[in-house]
């Protein structure tokens, strides 16, 4: 009978890459067939810290693992101004992608992952975790539905100390990839302030169509806190405040968000707080107590989420025009910030 598990390979095998191995290895769909990361230590952390990986064959760069290892799959987890070139080797390999947010570090880089998935007939989706969890699945059935009729303005507040954290290590000498903007692209807002703007645009629909940005950067080198404004195409705007130099709980994020429409209003507070689940509400306009919003669906893992997809079992909730929205975004408030001026994300490269 033929093995029908989806041949999967890994690309760095970071902290965050132990993550997704932690539950690749309970599904019995997937078989893990090389991981690959150009310093050793990391092969031998793996393995040592799951004996599945015993056999599995470890490469220094993601060329030989695709050659080596001919996955049907990769799941990317590196600096990100690698996933560009990454992601598409992959496409060219035949292999499908799951890759680490944010997906590029632009709105160029953006268009040439999509290009290629296109010519390759294969599945890419971005790591944003919040599109397969059920808080977030109900907030999108609620818009989608109409239950706020149309979205007018968005409120997001967002912080985290990731500041101190990032600057703890700079002190002990080991900077940190995430200050190297060569590496990671930008600061906070590519960070964390990734997932809260991916999810911001994913469950509302909107695109950015002009951004106008201030931000802080200390002596960092690079974004920490950032205050930005937004129009989209239909004429909603939104208020996005992202703080990296906040008081926290370790790397814990504080959220509070809410989403204005023309009949009410969604509310979401606190992800990341004590409970690590937000608290979401709905309020209609002309009625004083809250709404039942029903049930919550049933969520999943990104991981799960891609192999189901490729699998045919499931619709990719998290394509490569979600990391595109986001990028034009974030793309858009750097210029912003470095210039001044208002930028028009038609304006930004293809």
């Amino acid at each position: 009978m033929r093995d029908t598990r989806v041949r999967i390979g890994l690309i760095g095998l970071g902290n965050n890459m132990l993550s997704h191995i932690g539950r690749l290895v309970h599904m019995p769909e997937v078989e893990l067939v090389g991981g690959c990361d150009p310093v050793t230590d990391m092969h031998t952390r793996a393995r040592d810290r799951f004996p599945q990986l015993a056999s599995m064959p470890t490469f220094a760069t993601h060329e030989e693992l695709l050659r080596g290892g001919a996955p049907d799959a990769v799941i990317i987890s590196t600096p990100h101004a690698y996933h560009r070139d990454q992601t598409v080797a992959s496409l060219e390999a035949a292999a499908h992608v799951l890759v680490e947010k944010p997906l590029v570090n632009s709105v160029r880089e953006a268009n040439d992952v999509i290009r290629a998935r296109d010519a390759s007939g294969k599945v890419v989706m971005v790591s944003y975790q919040r599109h397969t969890q059920a808080p977030y699945l109900k907030i999108k059935e609620i818009i989608d539905s109409g239950r706020i009729g149309t979205v007018q303005m968005i409120v997001a507040l967002q912080n985290q100390m990731w500041y101190a954290g990032q600057m703890n290590r700079v002190r002990q000498g080991n900077v940190p990839w995430r200050m190297q903007t060569h590496l990671s692209g930008g600061g906070q807002l590519n960070d964390s302030g990734s997932h809260l703007v991916d999810i911001l645009l994913h469950v509302t629909g909107l695109e950015p169509s002009h951004v106008y940005a201030a931000q802080q950067s200390f002596d960092a080198g690079l974004d920490i806190n950032s205050a930005v404004t937004v129009r989209f195409t239909s004429g909603a705007q939104a208020s996005l405040s992202i703080v990296g130099n906040a008081p926290g709980i370790g790397g814990a994020v504080w959220e509070d968000v809410t989403i204005y429409g023309s009949d009410g209003a969604i509310y979401y507070r606190m992800m990341g707080q004590p409970g690590f689940e937000p608290f979401v509400e709905l309020r209609r306009i002309g009625e004083n107590d809250p709404v039942d919003m029903g049930p919550l669906a049933q969520g999943t893992t990104p991981d799960q989420h891609f192999v189901d997809v490729i699998l045919g079992k499931s619709v990719n909730l998290a394509p490569a025009e979600c990391g595109l929205r986001v990028m034009q975004l974030s793309e858009a408030a750097w210029q912003s910030a470095g210039t001044g001026q208002v930028i028009e994300v038609a304006s930004l490269g293809h």
